[in-house]
């Protein structure tokens, strides 16, 4: 019982988590000033973490700037972004957090560190790697936050309704009517570095066959006429044109 209950937990939690993501913000509040400086925007941090917020899509503004009013009236619109920095010695580490208006973190990234000895340096190198795991996270804002519930806010571009043109049928081609003509022998392919020539038992040249893009359809040529060879429910034709009238000629290849 004690592990179904667990289990359910663990899920719970997850489920809740995966609801609460960076997509569901359109927006991000900076302050002025992080936790662990003594000056505003020292090294100019606060606004390069604005900077690289706008470039992943966000729309930033410092915290104790005038707001716009949807922001205003209800902050949970908005995430707070914070900066977590670590001790040491020779390299300076900083994580990037941004966290929902009650105070639970939406998203926490990597550690971002830099080995630079002068301090601005350092401390801008080791922001755009703590960016990294942001910026390969892919982000579309897609539902906006009021309160505690989430209202669906994708925008649809509706086109002007264009006026009907009338669309014309497709005029089916009739078929034209051809005069067959049965087999005359057998005929060997020979391969050639176009296609094949025909040759009957004599040995003659009868026909030249040049391939296309299509199988089982040839160009073809008697030395009199041309036309095309194709294969038709199982069997070969060629086809050509004579004094206006279509001729189909039945042939027996053997490839």
């Amino acid at each position: 019982m004690k592990r179904y209950l667990l289990l359910l937990l663990v899920c719970t939690a997850l489920s809740g988590y995966a609801q609460n993501t960076i997509n569901n913000y359109k927006y991000v509040l900076v302050p002025e000033q992080f936790s662990f400086f003594k000056q505003i925007d020292q090294y100019g941090l606060n606004n390069l973490t604005k900077a690289l917020l706008e470039e992943k899509g966000f729309t930033v503004y410092f915290d104790n700037k005038d707001l716009p009013a949807d922001i205003a009236n209800n902050k949970c619109r908005a995430m707070n972004a914070d900066l977590i920095e670590k001790k040491g010695m020779f390299t300076t580490t900083l994580t990037l957090v941004l966290k929902d208006c009650q105070g639970n973190v939406v998203f926490k990234g990597k550690e971002g560190k830099s080995r630079e000895k002068e301090f601005n340096a350092s401390y801008n190198e080791a922001l755009r790697n703590a960016f990294a795991s942001l910026n390969e996270l892919p982000y579309a804002f897609t539902v906006e936050r009021t309160g505690t519930a989430l209202v669906e806010t994708r925008a649809v571009d509706v086109p002007a309704k264009a006026p009907a043109v009338p669309v014309s049928a497709p005029v089916n081609q009739p078929v034209v009517a051809a005069e067959v003509t049965q087999a005359s022998g057998t005929l060997y392919a020979q391969a050639t570095a176009n296609g094949f020539q025909l040759i009957d038992t004599t040995p003659k040249k009868v026909l030249t066959l040049f391939k296309t893009s299509a199988q089982d359809y040839f160009i073809a040529d008697n030395g009199q006429s041309n036309g095309i060879v194709l294969k038709k429910n199982g069997e070969w034709f060629f086809e050509y044109y004579s004094n206006d009238k279509l001729i189909s000629e039945k042939l027996l290849i053997k490839f």
